[in-house]
């Protein structure tokens, strides 16, 4: 069984895919850029705020989709400049207090809207 998952407590999509995807018991999450789901704005080019929204994004799209982060079992951080990993990594264990997921995290050229950071994730129902 494959479920489409479209939250307003998520950006709306800004290409052709989905915010997430429900299959098997998991939970596969579209890469979030720091988008604010009520205006379609990017958050201000600051990585810990950057950060902080595309952590809030999802998680309003894990929990609409009926999960919890504590379920999150692999995230992938795209960085435009590794320089901020030290602080990308201070917020994301704010996000991820007991049993943090698995992770990759490597710095890129350029992300969706040049944004600073950009995570993926998968998660159990």
């Amino acid at each position: 069984m494959r479920d489409v998952v479209l939250t307003d407590r998520g950006p709306k999509p800004i290409g052709p895919y989905s915010q997430a995807i429900r299959a098997n018991g998991l939970l596969f999450i579209s890469g979030q850029v720091a988008l604010d789901p009520k205006t379609g704005e990017m958050t201000e080019a600051d990585i810990r705020k950057q950060t902080e929204r595309v952590l809030e994004n999802v998680r309003g799209i894990v929990e609409a989709a009926g999960s919890k982060m504590t379920h999150v079992v692999k995230t992938t951080v795209f960085l435009k400049d590794m320089n901020d990993f030290g602080t990308m990594n201070e917020v994301y264990a704010g996000y991820f207090t007991s049993t943090p997921p698995a992770r990759s995290t490597v710095q890129v050229s350029r992300l969706p809207k040049d944004a600073l950071v950009e995570i993926e994730v998968i998660a159990m129902l």
